[in-house]
């Protein structure tokens, strides 16, 4: 079996190959790591028992942060590594956890590739976030008795049928997973009807509820409102936004723009991935609106004497802080079918939400916000120019809004003690 799945990666890497190369040599993509990737992976602590929590993108890695800190409050005595696949993922993994845990790229799932990385790394446990299951990875951990589990376990709407078309194959890997703490009911039976044994599916909430936390500042938000020269005006922030969005948000601003009373309004587009930050730059340069790319002033810590109309948040690690400043806040990648961006974060600190229709990344949280009207879904350009103008009109309406969707975070939260307790006890029952 294994020699079939290697080559069939042995193929997939060929018709990919062309991308790969592209990515390597245009967009500086896939250049580091290659080593890890290959399974050359060290540890920190090689005598300790360890728990190694792979998070692929940067999503997933920020769903660690309570995860992490639980672990280590419960088992003291276990080295925790993690692994990122993207390279977003692990310039995010390196800012949160690099002064204190082995930080690596995921292996390549080629069986001797895996196999040397299991040694290498010697886990007591695997967890998974979200879903990330490989065959290799499966069959080889199943064999040395390292237990797998599927940590904050989501199957979208989108993937789901595509797993059922392809059942008989996927099952031998749902059957080894030690464990499968879903985020919903409708989770949890997915996992089910893909070879998961029912006892050891768990519905535990979203992780992401105990990560966004709940604030009324963020630090580091004063300095960044200074470097822009905002004081009184309203700041409209689109974050996360992905390809054919910013065209379309540049184009509401400009027509909100036009009326007197938001003569004032500005901008900050925060594009998700840094290869796309010059083309957005481009972008609003052919808008004819004055822009700053805030990491130039960040890099020099200078501070704007004028008001430029938009700022270009070119950077990793600072969109908390534009939220933060916020008098509405726009979720990017929701109005063309990328599945979305968090929208936990802003609506924890008691930000008017506004996102696409295409959300099925974030479905759970996306219904108990809309249940409880704690945010606002638009459809189009033309109901985002509608919702943006009304909640600038309205600030009760705005407040509300708002403080609906904060309140929908803090009654979700508590995954990550419902998920260590299972972790915990599954480590305590195996075998010395």
């Amino acid at each position: 079996m294994g020699l079939a799945i290697d080559l069939l990666y042995a193929l997939g890497i060929a018709a990919y190959s062309p991308k790969m190369i592209y990515r390597i040599l245009r967009q500086n993509r896939y250049r580091s790591g290659w080593k890890e990737r290959l399974g050359s992976i060290s540890r920190r602590n090689p005598d300790k028992p360890c728990i190694w929590i792979h998070a692929v993108s940067v999503g997933e890695v920020n769903a660690t942060k309570a995860l992490v800190v639980q672990l280590q409050d419960r088992l003291p005595n276990h080295e925790i590594v993690l692994s990122a696949t993207t390279d977003t993922g692990m310039a995010r993994a390196k800012a949160l956890y690099g002064d204190r845990l082995s930080v690596f790229y995921f292996p390549f799932d080629f069986s001797p590739v895996m196999k040397k990385a299991l040694q290498n790394i010697n886990p007591a446990v695997c967890l998974l976030m979200e879903l990330e299951i490989w065959p290799n990875l499966a069959e080889l951990a199943s064999r040395n008795n390292i237990p797998i589990v599927v940590v904050n376990g989501r199957i979208s709407d989108r993937s789901f049928p595509r797993y059922l078309k392809i059942r008989p194959f996927i099952k031998p890997m749902f059957s080894k997973l030690a464990l499968a703490l879903a985020q919903t009911e409708e989770y949890a039976r997915r996992f089910e009807a893909l070879g998961c044994d029912p006892d050891k599916v768990i519905i535990t909430s979203s992780l992401k509820y105990d990560t966004a936390q709940i604030a009324d500042t963020v630090q580091g938000a004063d300095t960044l409102a200074a470097q822009i020269n905002l004081r009184d005006e309203p700041l409209w922030v689109a974050g996360g936004t992905g390809p054919d969005e910013e065209r379309t948000i540049l184009q509401v601003f400009a027509e909100l723009k036009k009326d007197p009373r938001l003569a004032a309004l500005r901008l900050a587009l925060v594009p998700r991935k840094p290869e796309r930050f010059d083309e957005v730059a481009a972008l609003i340069d052919q808008s004819g609106f004055d822009c700053v790319r805030y990491s130039a002033l960040k890099k020099e810590n200078k501070t704007r004497q004028d008001k430029p109309a938009v700022i270009l948040g070119d950077t990793m690690g600072d969109l908390r802080k534009f939220y933060s400043l916020a008098a509405v806040v726009f979720v990017g990648r929701t109005l063309t079918p990328m599945g979305g961006s968090d929208m936990m974060e802003p609506a924890a600190l008691g930000k008017c939400t506004i996102f696409g229709p295409h959300t099925f990344n974030f479905k759970q949280t996306v219904d108990a916000l809309l249940a409880a009207q704690g945010a606002i879904e638009v459809t189009d350009a033309e109901e985002l120019l509608a919702a943006i103008r009304k909640c600038l009109a309205d600030p009760d309406y705005t407040r509300q809004i708002a403080a609906a969707g904060q309140n929908v975070i803090k009654q979700n939260q508590g995954a990550t003690k419902k998920s260590v307790d299972a972790i915990v006890s599954l480590l305590q029952a195996a075998p010395a």
